[in-house]
């Protein structure tokens, strides 16, 4: 007999449906022929507790920190051991193992961790699916690998896995018995993704609120040329009062200024005209996904995540959402129209998009060397009944669809000028757009990003009509939303000062992963530490204080993004497993001497009087001391 088992049942479900033969069901599987598909319920398994190592560290003790296994141990979790008791019945009856995890690391780990736990030692392969339609999962069991191909992969994973336990148990035990020393009742959960992301946060707030605003004073005139009329902007020289973004401060040279340029005569100095081409946006990576949904629809990311969960299950409209990849495979691209044309029946604005499209138009969308484990997240082909979506489904839908359609739309050609008068000695800038070709730009937005200029010519005359000055005043950072605080975990080599690092960094995957960064949001709004104020992600009174106490190394993105490289290189096999843990149990022990009672009960003092400020963050009280609850919260 040979067992496929799959990470979850709509995948197994898909499995059977493409298998030879009738399917008949039984308890947590499905047989066809001599072939039986089985299902984990994502993660059957998870890393035992400190007290299964040693029956001492189930009270949490200081001085028995850093707890660290010397042979790792994993336990079913609770809800998981009748589906455990199915595979372990199941795998004793097989010959043949195939491993059908999704196609990522966690994945990877997800379905092999319980083929060893069940100490299965035949051969195992490897089924890689990333769309759940018939003809696509039938391909997939065509072309399956062996599961050793996979190894570096698993080993990555599981090193994931365990360091994040070493950081996360450590680290939170430490700073809750150092809060009960500081007075504060409750847990105090560290994580190695999850307190750089918080500290995004707290920083943000705090520049917005230590922002002072000054006023500034840009001078426009309006110009007359040959052809037309203009208005023109002011750029001041180095010597006057400038901010340090070239921004006036003074406002008495600005009035001196205007006041005598009315009919004043200059000239056209320098102009500076060319046609530009913008290739359409790529198809969507479930963060790029996450953000667009977010400034569009006001969707938080967890809702986008769930959202295309259930596209990709339930309807099987979508191919595997959590995608880190915005590139197609070359082989899809022949299939694109009818995929497109089956996605598009139902809705009129699909088919007004399906109606402009040229397929024998080629993006650089379609590269198979920019496609790893997934591709972007494209419409499966299969119709939408979209009465059977709700609203947001729909919206999201469209939102996959439009992108993948505007691959074959035209680029958007537009003709920008940027001008350079000179009046009375003194530089004017003007700047206009016009669109040549709207390519796919219809497809995202009506709106022209700036209005053109009229013709003009190298040296021409102007003449001045009018001239203002305007009375504007800086504005402070804009707090973090679900759509911002994805884009900076994405990109979080933008948020590290150093060079050498910002440059590490650029390859990298960010802060967290698809799979899991709507679900760090919302673990830190569930603990405490953020509140939602409208689309704003704000830190709490508990949340700042806990940035305060802990040492920056633990609050900043360097490490957790510099593990992610590692991690990688593991799964390359350009690094070792275990020297990237002993690497991090010197780090951790080197952390656990900053954990400060008198510097956190200050913390936690100094958040309880802002809070009480006119500029409050969170109404939610920060809770004095109590009893320390023991049970430890699970680490992201």
């Amino acid at each position: 007999m040979r067992l496929i088992i799959a990470e979850k049942p709509s995948l197994a479900r898909a499995i059977a449906d493409a298998l030879p033969g009738n399917t008949q069901r039984q308890e947590g599987a499905i047989t066809c022929g001599d072939t039986t598909v089985t299902w984990c319920l994502g993660h059957l398994l998870e890393q035992a507790p400190p007290d299964a190592y040693d029956p001492a560290d189930k009270q949490w003790r200081l001085d028995r920190l850093p707890i660290v296994p010397q042979q790792w141990k994993l336990m079913p979790r609770s809800k998981a051991r009748g589906q455990l008791r199915v595979i372990g019945k199941l795998i004793k009856q097989a010959k043949e193992v195939v491993h059908a995890g999704d196609p990522d690391r966690e994945g990877q780990l997800l379905v092999q961790e319980v083929i060893e736990h069940m100490k299965y030692r035949g051969p195992v392969q490897r089924l890689l699916i990333s769309d759940l339609n018939r003809p696509a999962v039938s391909r997939a069991l065509a072309v399956m690998k062996s599961n050793t191909a996979y190894q570096p992969l698993f080993r990555a994973a599981e090193a994931r896995a365990r360091a994040d336990w070493l950081y996360g148990i450590n680290l939170t035990r430490a700073w809750t018995l150092t809060g009960r020393q500081a007075g504060f009742d409750g847990v105090l959960s560290i994580g190695r993704v999850q307190t750089p992301v918080l500290g995004l946060i707290v920083r943000r707030d705090n520049a917005i609120r230590d922002f002072v605003p000054h006023p500034f004073y840009p001078l426009w005139v309006d110009l007359k040329v040959a052809q037309g009329q203009l208005r023109a902007w002011w750029a001041p020289k180095e010597h006057q009062p400038l901010d340090d973004q070239g921004r006036l401060i003074d406002r008495a040279p600005a009035d001196e200024l205007a006041a005598q340029l009315p009919s004043a005569n200059g000239s056209l100095t320098q102009l500076d005209q060319q046609e530009k081409r913008q290739a359409p946006p790529l198809p969507y990576s479930l963060s790029a996904l996450q953000v667009d949904a977010a400034r569009r629809h006001g969707l938080s990311a967890q809702m986008v995540l769930d959202i295309c969960q259930r596209l990709y299950e339930q309807h099987k409209l979508i191919t595997y959402p959590r995608s880190d990849c915005r590139y197609l495979p070359e082989e899809h691209r022949p299939l694109a129209q009818r995929s497109l044309s089956g996605a598009c029946q139902n809705d009129d604005t699909l088919q007004q998009w399906l109606n402009g499209a040229d397929f024998d138009l080629h993006s650089k969308a379609w590269n198979d060397k920019q496609v790893g484990a997934h591709h972007a997240i494209a419409p499966s082909g299969k119709p939408a009944d979209f009465s059977q979506l709700s609203d947001t489904e729909g919206h999201v839908f469209r939102l996959i669809v439009r992108n993948v359609m505007a691959q074959f739309y035209r680029p958007l050609r537009t003709f920008e000028v940027k001008a350079e008068f000179t009046l009375l000695a003194e530089t004017f800038r003007a700047r206009g757009q016009s669109i040549l070709d709207p390519g796919w730009k219809p497809l995202f937005t009506t709106r022209d990003e700036s209005p053109p200029l009229p013709p003009l010519i190298q040296g021409e005359a102007c003449q001045a009509l009018g001239a203002g000055v305007e009375e504007k005043e800086t504005r402070p950072p804009e707090p973090f939303t679900d759509a911002s605080l994805i884009k900076a975990m994405m990109n979080i080599g933008r948020y590290v000062d150093d060079p050498a690092v910002r440059r590490t960094l650029r390859d990298t995957d960010g802060l967290g992963t698809e799979a899991t960064r709507a679900g760090i949001i919302e673990t830190l709004v569930q603990r405490g530490y953020l509140v939602r104020k409208q689309k704003a992600l704000r830190a709490t009174q508990l949340g700042s204080a806990l940035i305060a106490a802990l040492p920056s190394a633990v609050s900043t993105p360097e490490r957790t993004a510099l593990w992610e490289q590692r991690l990688r290189a593991i799964a390359e096999q350009h690094d070792d497993a275990n020297a990237f843990q002993q690497a991090l149990l010197e780090d951790l022990r080197g952390l656990l001497t900053h954990s400060n009672a008198a510097k956190l009960k200050q913390s936690l003092q100094t958040a309880q009087g802002e809070a009480s400020s006119p500029a409050k963050r969170s109404s939610k009280p920060i809770k004095r001391r109590g009893k320390v609850k023991r049970k430890p919260a699970k680490q992201g």
